[in-house]
C-alpha cells in the first residue's frame, strides 16, 4: 500500500499489541527487562519511598543538623559508640605525627623542626590544645559526630602565662564547631553578595571552589538568648585561604560533610533499646518471688484475692492456702541468642568506620592469631589512607603557613629557605605488632630479599630511618669506647647495620643481664638458658658476665684470677685443685695470637 508514493506496511500483530499497551505498563515491562533493583511494585514501593534524585547539597542542607544532633547523642550515651570513636582517634592520631623537613641542610632542617615543635605547643588560639590534640579533635572525633571540622588560621600573640620563650610566630589556629557554618539570613539581602553562589554557608565560584565561609559569631545552640538562637544574624565572612575545612566528599559538587557514623545511628539506638528491654524482662522475672495457682476448678480453695500481694518471710517454712500451689516465673531473659544478636549488631555498626569486631567491642576472646591479624588489615589500611588525607589537607597547610611567617622574622634566620624546593614528611606513631618475634623475622626476610628498605620499615614505627641509624652508630661507638665491644664485634655490628638488620649487641650491661635471666646488680641468679661455651665466652668477653659466674653455671669452683686478662681466662679446664691462684698457663694458640 502506497500513500503519496511512500510504501506503507501494515504493523505486525506484536507491534500492534505493544502500541495499544498503557504507558505505565510499557515502562514496567521495560524495567523488568533491565534491572531487578529498579522494579516498581508493591514490594519495593515502601522500601524506596524516600529515594530521590536530589543533589548532594540539597540532601545535606535538610538533614545535617538532625544527623549531627543524633550522632552526638549516641556517642554521649552509647558505650559502644563512644568506645569506637575514641579508639579510632587513638589508632589514627595517637600522639600525633612527627615532622621531618628536607632542605638538604641538616642543621637547618633540625632548626626548623625544633622551632615548629615549640610553636605546636601553643598553636591553639584558645590556649587549651596542642597541635596533636587539635588533630585528634578535627581529624577524627569531629569526623564521626559532625562529618566535618573547621580550623581558622588567625594572628594572635602568645599568652602571658607561656612558660617557655614565647614563640615569635603569631599564627594561631581556632577550632570551631560546624554548626556555626551556615548561610545567615542577614547575608541573603546584603549588597555585593551573590546568594546563588552560597551553598550551606560556603560561597563558591563557578567551578565549586570555596571563596568565603560565612561563620556565625555565636553558636546556634549557645545559652546566650539572642546569640544562641542566631537571631542577631551576626557573622564573619572569612576568606577560604584562612580556613581549613575537612570533610569527606562522596559526590561531586558536595560542599559539606555528614557524620561518618550516619548509617549506624539507628543501629546504636536498636542496641540500647534491646539491652534495656532485656534488662527490664530479667528484672520483672526476678522481682516476682512466686505465684499462687488453683489446682483445678472443682477443688475447694481458701478465699484469696486475685492479684493480691503476700509477704514471704525469709528462712522460714510456709503453708499455702488450701487448693493452691506455688510456682515461679521462669526467667527468659537474656535469651540464648542475646550474645549472638549483639555481636552481629556491633559488627554492623562498626562497618562505616572500617573497624573489625574485636576492635569495636574491645573483645578478642574468640579470635586466633591469624583471624585477628586478617580482620585488622582493612582497618589499618583505612587508617593509613585517612592519615595521608590529614597530612595533605591540614598538617602541611598549617606548616607552610607557619613557615611563610617564620621566614619574615629576622631572629629566626630562615629567610634563605626556598619554599618551592623544601620537602616535608610526617611520621605517624607506629602500630604495635601482636607477635614481635614473628614480625622481626618477617622484617629480616624482607630486608635481605630487597623487597623493602629501612625507610619503609622505620616509617611503620613512626621513626625516621636516618636518625635511627645515626643513633645506632653512636651507641656502637660508645660501647666500643667503654670496652664492651671489641674490634671484631664492632665490625659485625656495623655490617649488620649496613645490611639493614638490627644489631644484636646489648645496649647496656644491666639490660643484658636481665635478658639473660640475671639480676641487674648484684648477680643473685644463675644463667639457666645458655650452656654453650661459645655463647658464654662471648658474654664474658663483652663484659656482661664474669668468668666466675660462668664457672658457677658449669658447676666449677670459683677462681681468683688476679690481674689475668679476661681473654686468657679458661672456662672448663681450670680449677683450684689443678693450678694455683693466678698461675694460668697459656696455650700455643694464645701465644701465637699474642
Amino acid at each position: 500500500m502506497k500513500i503519496f508514493g511512500i510504501e506503507i506496511k501494515r504493523a505486525s500483530k506484536r507491534n500492534r499489541q505493544i502500541s495499544n499497551m498503557p504507558r505505565q505498563r510499557l515502562l514496567t515491562t521495560a524495567t523488568k527487562r533491565s534491572y531487578d533493583a529498579a522494579a516498581v511494585n508493591r514490594h519495593t514501593a515502601k522500601h524506596f519511598l524516600d529515594a530521590d534524585g536530589s543533589d548532594a547539597d540539597s540532601l545535606i542542607r535538610e538533614a545535617l543538623p538532625t544527623l549531627r544532633n543524633r550522632a552526638r547523642y549516641e556517642i554521649r550515651n552509647n558505650p559502644y559508640a563512644s568506645g569506637m570513636t575514641e579508639t579510632k582517634a587513638d589508632d589514627m592520631i595517637g600522639t600525633g605525627p612527627r615532622l621531618q623537613v628536607q632542605t638538604g641542610n641538616p642543621d637547618l632542617d633540625r632548626r626548623i623542626e625544633d622551632e615548629f615543635g615549640e610553636w605546636c605547643l601553643e598553636c591553639d588560639a584558645g590556649g587549651k590544645m596542642t597541635f596533636d590534640e587539635m588533630l585528634r579533635l578535627t581529624g577524627s572525633l569531629q569526623m564521626d559526630d559532625s562529618g566535618e571540622s573547621i580550623l581558622i588560621m588567625k594572628t594572635a600573640p602568645a599568652p602571658k602565662n607561656w612558660t617557655r620563650a614565647r614563640p615569635k610566630v603569631q599564627l594561631r589556629l581556632l577550632a570551631i564547631e560546624p554548626d556555626r557554618l551556615v548561610t545567615p539570613w542577614s547575608a541573603l539581602g546584603a549588597i555585593g553578595i551573590d546568594t546563588e553562589k552560597i551553598r550551606n554557608g560556603v560561597e563558591c565560584d563557578e567551578n565549586g571552589r570555596p571563596l568565603y565561609y560565612y561563620i556565625l559569631k555565636k553558636h546556634p545552640g549557645s545559652t546566650s538568648l539572642w546569640g544562641g538562637l542566631g537571631m542577631t544574624g551576626e557573622y564573619d565572612k572569612v576568606p577560604a585561604e584562612y580556613v581549613i575545612h575537612l570533610f569527606r566528599q562522596n559526590r561531586p559538587g558536595q560542599t559539606r560533610g555528614v557524620p561518618w557514623i550516619t548509617p549506624s545511628i539507628p543501629l546504636f539506638g536498636y542496641l540500647r533499646r534491646y539491652t534495656l528491654a532485656t534488662v527490664a524482662g530479667a528484672e520483672t522475672a526476678a522481682d516476682i518471688s512466686a505465684v499462687l495457682e488453683t489446682e483445678s476448678e472443682g477443688t475447694e480453695t481458701d478465699a484469696v484475692e486475685a492479684m493480691d500481694e503476700v509477704e514471704i518471710a525469709r528462712n522460714s517454712m510456709l503453708t499455702l492456702p488450701a487448693g493452691t500451689k506455688m510456682s515461679q516465673f521462669k526467667p527468659e531473659q537474656p535469651s540464648a541468642t542475646y550474645k549472638d544478636f549483639k555481636h552481629e549488631l556491633i559488627n554492623e555498626m562498626a562497618r562505616p568506620l572500617k573497624m573489625p569486631f574485636n576492635v569495636a567491642a574491645g573483645n578478642s576472646a574468640k579470635y586466633n592469631y591469624a583471624s585477628g591479624r586478617l580482620d585488622k588489615q582493612g582497618y589499618y589500611k583505612a587508617i593509613r589512607t585517612t592519615q595521608s588525607w590529614i597530612e595533605r589537607k591540614e598538617c602541611s597547610r598549617v606548616f607552610f603557613a607557619w613557615l611563610r611567617e617564620a621566614m619574615l622574622i629576622p631572629g629566626m634566620k630562615l629567610a634563605a629557605v626556598n619554599l618551592s624546593e623544601i620537602k616535608v614528611q610526617w611520621f605517624w606513631p607506629g602500630i604495635e605488632h601482636v607477635d614481635p618475634v614473628k614480625e622481626a623475622a618477617a622484617q629480616d626476610k624482607r630486608l635481605k630479599s630487597l623487597t623493602t628498605n629501612l625507610s619503609i620499615e622505620y616509617a611503620k614505627q613512626g621513626l625516621d630511618w636516618e636518625r635511627e641509624i645515626r643513633q645506632r652508630v653512636k651507641e656502637i661507638d660508645l660501647l666500643k669506647e667503654l670496652g664492651i665491644l671489641d674490634e671484631k664485634e664492632t665490625k659485625k655490628a656495623m655490617e649488620d647495620i649496613a645490611r639493614g638488620v638490627r644489631a644484636g649487641v646489648p645496649i647496656g650491661i644491666a639490660e643484658a643481664r636481665t635478658a639473660l635471666g640475671l639480676a641487674a646488680e648484684p648477680p643473685d641468679e644463675k644463667l639457666l638458658r645458655f650452656n654453650d661455651q661459645d655463647v658464654l665466652q662471648y658474654h664474658i668477653e663483652s663484659g656482661i658476665l664474669t668468668i666466675n659466674e660462668v664457672r658457677s653455671v658449669l658447676g666449677l669452683p670459683e677462681v681468683d684470677w688476679g690481674n689475668v686478662p679476661v681473654r686468657k681466662q679458661g672456662l672448663s679446664t681450670v680449677s683450684t685443685e689443678e693450678k694455683e691462684d693466678g698461675d694460668i698457663e697459656e696455650t700455643e694458640e694464645e701465644k701465637e695470637s699474642e
